[in-house]
């Protein structure tokens, strides 16, 4: 958070938090102070920012729904289309509501290391790329969206595909009021040049007089819960195995989306174990770890970097037990913030 409020303060960018990656609403009060809103990807998303964040409340969607857009307007100040048929069929709604108006763009230029997350893979459906067809509509908007990192830690990499941007858009930039450049930038690595980022910032919004929004999710909360686990069961069968009271596909699913493996901590010792969830799923596994001693049943270990993309695609699957999600004070007191049971299960069904 300090290093978002010194950026902000750096660049005169405006931070919003992206709630597709964290929504843990526990914790906003903390983070309003640090941070101008939210931004959002469905309707669910942007009622809970501005109810539970407050702020700025941007309304984005891949595509908007007939029945929803007069609550969409409703809870957000800004709504942001990701196509032109989609400003078409809902432009005259928002303008009537007195909402400023956005379109995603789509460069045709990413950094993403996963085809899967890569907003310019062939055939995407993330927003439109043709500067002509965006110019004849650009009277009816107020700003523009460009989200095309992902996991993006390299400054040289952002520069050169923000100055892509103002290349082929340049001319667009200069006819609105406001541009959001996304998420997907890690500046909250320690070893980011934070400072050259918030000059090139500053410098983007005053050649073209706007005023520039980022929707940081992962560089907002990096390293800001751990998920922990308790062993259950220990065993070999080549290799030691410990099995958790947890499980990847429910609790850390973007650990099998991306094939990745989970981070423990110090990950050093003699001893290396599997470790493993507990479901069905045979390939329901966090990863290979090291550990100065033998693993015991009841042993307690901690998963690393585990808010992100976790709470907010957390699932039921097997019928596994939700992990409570509790909140370390700045004072040092841990709240229970929430716990799950039986009836949350019951209920998430029908």
């Amino acid at each position: 958070m300090q290093r978002i409020a010194r950026l902000r303060e750096l660049s005169g960018a405006r931070a919003l938090l992206a709630l597709k990656c964290f929504a843990s609403w526990a914790v906003f009060p903390l983070m309003r102070q640090y941070m101008d809103g939210t931004t959002s990807s469905s309707l669910y998303e942007v009622r809970l920012g501005q109810e539970k964040f407050g702020g700025e409340t941007h309304a984005y969607s891949v595509a908007y729904a007939d029945h929803e857009i007069d609550a969409v307007l409703a809870h957000g100040d800004k709504i942001i289309f990701n196509s032109l048929s989609q400003l078409q069929r809902f432009g005259d709604k928002a303008r009537a509501a007195g909402k400023p108006i956005g379109l995603r763009v789509n460069p045709g230029t990413s950094n993403s290391p996963y085809l899967l997350a890569d907003p310019a893979r062939p055939h995407s459906r993330l927003g439109e790329g043709d500067a002509d067809k965006i110019a004849a509509v650009i009277d009816q908007l107020s700003g523009l969206m460009f989200h095309n990192n992902c996991e993006n830690r390299s400054f040289d990499s952002f520069d050169q595909m923000l100055g892509q941007i103002e290349a082929r858009y340049g001319a667009l930039l200069a006819r609105v009021q406001w541009v959001s450049l996304g998420g997907g930038i890690h500046f909250s690595a320690p070893d980011y040049p934070l400072e050259r980022l918030a000059q090139r910032l500053k410098d983007f919004a005053q050649r073209h007089g706007v005023q520039v929004y980022l929707e940081p999710g992962e560089a907002a909360i990096s390293g800001a819960a751990t998920l922990e686990v308790s062993v259950l069961d220990v065993g070999c069968n080549g290799k030691q195995l410990a099995i958790v009271d947890s499980s990847t596909e429910a609790h850390m699913l973007d650990l099998l989306i991306y094939n990745l493996d989970a981070r423990m901590e110090p990950n050093t010792g003699a001893h290396e174990y599997l470790v493993c969830g507990k479901t069905c799923l045979a390939g329901d596994i966090f990863g290979s770890f090291r550990f100065e001693q033998p693993l015991q049943v009841g042993d307690r270990l901690s998963i690393q970097d585990a808010a992100g993309y976790t709470m907010v695609k957390k699932n039921w699957f097997n019928g596994i037990a939700m992990p409570a999600i509790a909140v370390k004070r700045l004072d040092g007191r841990v709240e229970l913030v929430r716990q799950f049971g039986y009836e949350d299960y019951a209920a998430s069904l029908s």
